[in-house]
């Protein structure tokens, strides 16, 4: 049984850990939960309707999501959103459906004056693909859309650029009050203020690392070129 982030967070307080030491645990616990498991409530979280992230967003007037292999849920098309939830082993077409539907209708956000957006991602998020050549075109093309809008940042950090940080796991920040972090259970909310924190100078490492404006754009336009090569390829 691997415990809770509150319950750490009180056998740390209780063994008087340090702040790097508790946040060293804290990440080690995420990890251990970012790997696959084999019971049900590993299996289904995914394919739920009304995940911890959609009232948290909701209520945020600042997002900053680091993401190193799907892409944050605000960016996905509607194909792309029905191949992660219909990865979840007890997924049914009605939960995916309902699921996309939600996770579409979220992304409305990215629209409405007064919020800031800022992603950043991996350049291997963009080169991981379900589906097909063409799915991740659509996808792609997506991406250079919202990329334009004056809400929203989009970074990339190119595969020929070193990482600040081992990327663990991906993680939404929300304003400053919140930190959900993504793993195959599902979504964890923490509110700690050390934990946000932490979360928050880990972004800001990533964040300095990519790239913006023009230059996503060209690796953007450069990796569709590819996929389109890649699609006449399967298609012969």
């Amino acid at each position: 049984m691997v415990p809770s982030v509150e319950v750490l967070g009180r056998l740390s307080g209780a063994l008087d850990l340090d702040e790097s030491t508790t946040r060293e645990v804290c990440d080690l616990l995420v990890a251990v939960e970012a790997a696959p498991g084999d019971s049900a409530e590993a299996s289904g979280d995914e394919a739920r309707v009304g995940s911890p992230l959609d009232e948290v967003i909701r209520s945020a007037r600042l997002v900053r999501s680091f993401q190193c292999v799907v892409l944050p849920a605000m960016l996905q098309s509607a194909e792309y959103a029905r191949y992660v939830f219909g990865s979840a082993l007890n997924a049914t077409p009605e939960a995916v459906g309902r699921a996309v539907a939600a996770r579409v209708e979220r992304q409305s956000l990215l629209y409405e004056p007064g919020r800031e957006s800022v992603f950043v991602l991996t350049e291997g998020v963009l080169r991981t693909w379900p589906g097909s050549p063409a799915l991740m075109l659509a996808q792609l093309d997506r991406l250079l859309a919202v990329e334009s809008l004056s809400t929203v940042r989009l970074g990339v950090i190119p595969w020929r650029r070193a990482v600040p940080v081992m990327p663990r796991h991906g993680f939404t920040l929300c304003d400053r009050d919140a930190v959900v972090v993504e793993t195959f259970r599902g979504e964890r909310v923490l509110g700690d203020a050390v934990d946000v924190t932490g979360y928050e100078e880990t972004f800001e490492r990533f964040e300095r690392a990519a790239i913006f404006g023009s230059e996503v754009r060209e690796l953007l336009l450069r990796v569709m070129a590819e996929f389109r090569d890649l699609s006449d390829s399967v298609t012969r």
